[in-house]
């Protein structure tokens, strides 16, 4: 009896980012264009570069509020065209609706999820994310009451609150003083770890990509921007902000990023960056040149 020979295919990545492109109107090029990349389930990504290298505009794109020019986004199999409540964003402002208190604007992205719920489905939903940032005492405190710190902590709580596949990150820590900024990363990574949730993060800063992402993507600058280079982070995943500076692999990798914002973005603008993008892993091969 003859068998029919046995076939792979190779699982559809979770996000998927082909030839994506954006032109203004009026302009005469593109911000970026040839933009292509893939993020596995539960892989927290962050993707740097230059002012005006169009960093916001992909994650726009990826959550729906802007359309590009040319290219496709493929989430969970379904192509994103439209904002929905499966991927959630938090943007550098707080975005807190000032006249309710931190329980209240969580409920109410709770309540535009699950419509349905009873009151105390809701409050229990609402007071676990509330915990989970560290706010349960400021659950009925006004935006006003709090500090810049404790409004990104609502912010990242209401996100996490609608179970989202995905969470869209525009620099929410950048307006953060460094120890405030340091204990929501904290957190941050504990809930991803503890949730598996897959994360897409804008960052200026490299300290934070080396310690959260477990892949950097690296613009070249633009006009005619593209993700030049992608940058597996070889460190162990439990890395802990107090120590992670001791990894042997920590300062190559953040070395690597340094150098390429410093000097290789500006020689691979103007679209000079391949359109598919190598992977390197920095640590890895410093770590393999040491001797025993």
């Amino acid at each position: 009896m003859q068998t029919e020979p046995t076939t792979f295919t190779t699982p559809r990545p979770f996000l998927q980012i082909e030839g994506l492109a954006k032109t203004y109107p009026g302009a005469t090029e593109p911000v970026f264009d040839q933009v292509n990349f893939t993020v596995a389930k539960g892989e927290f990504v962050c993707i740097i570069g230059h002012s005006g290298c169009g960093k916001t505009t992909i994650l726009n794109v990826l959550a729906g509020l802007e359309q590009a020019s040319a290219g496709q986004v493929f989430m969970d199999g379904r192509e994103v065209n439209a904002p929905g409540l499966e991927r959630g964003v938090v943007f550098q402002g707080h975005a807190l609706m000032p006249w309710l208190s931190v329980r209240n604007n969580i409920a109410f992205a709770v309540r535009s999820k699950w419509p349905d719920w009873s009151a105390e489905q809701v409050r229990a939903h609402v007071e676990k994310y509330v915990a989970l940032v560290g706010l349960t005492a400021a659950l009925d405190k006004k935006p006003a009451a709090l500090s810049g710190g404790m409004k990104q902590r609502v912010g990242i709580a209401r996100a996490f609150a609608i179970e989202p596949k995905m969470l869209l990150l525009d620099e929410p820590f950048g307006a953060l003083d460094a120890l405030t900024r340091g204990t929501i990363q904290d957190e941050l990574l504990t809930i991803v770890r503890d949730t598996g949730q897959t994360v897409f993060m804008i960052t200026h800063d490299v300290d934070e990509a080396v310690l959260l992402a477990d892949k950097v993507l690296l613009m070249s600058n633009g006009p005619t921007a593209r993700v030049a280079e992608i940058v597996h982070n070889t460190m162990p995943r439990d890395r802990q902000r107090a120590t992670v500076h001791h990894d042997p692999q920590y300062y190559p990798q953040r070395n690597h990023l340094v150098d390429f914002l410093v000097s290789r973005s500006k020689d691979l603008s103007n679209g000079r960056a391949p359109a598919h993008p190598p992977v390197v892993q920095p640590g890895l091969a410093a770590v393999s040149a040491t001797p025993a």
